[in-house]
């Protein structure tokens, strides 16, 4: 007959729990019962899909119908190794969660991204 094991027990930490910086700009660290975000704060929104020539502009229009159009500055691309994807990253002033949650949920609602974080 093979002996049973105990039940394992979860691991724990011995180390504290980290909490945000609350010098950084965005991010509360006074209660943990305080949203992380603290608005108006900026934002980075990453979305990724096929590589086209109108992606990028694709993303910028779909946030701008909820944030303030971003400067040249605030917006990047990567393509992958292959080239065959391609990320877009605007960072924007958002000024709510609802903000966010609409933005978000207009950019995975559009069939050409594939992925938004």
């Amino acid at each position: 007959m093979a002996e049973s094991k105990p039940p394992s027990k979860p691991i724990t930490s011995r180390m504290p729990a980290s909490r945000p910086d609350s010098s950084e700009p965005g991010v509360s660290g006074e209660d943990p019962s305080e949203p992380v975000l603290v608005f108006p704060c900026r934002f980075p929104i990453k979305a990724m899909g096929l590589a086209d020539e109108h992606f990028e502009t694709l993303v910028i229009e779909i946030v701008s119908r909820h944030a303030k159009r971003p400067a040249a500055a605030d917006v990047s691309a990567r393509f992958s190794r292959g080239g065959k994807w391609v990320s877009v990253t605007l960072t924007i002033q958002a000024e709510s969660r609802a903000q966010l949650d609409a933005i978000y949920c207009d950019l995975t609602a559009h069939e050409s991204i594939v992925w938004v974080i």
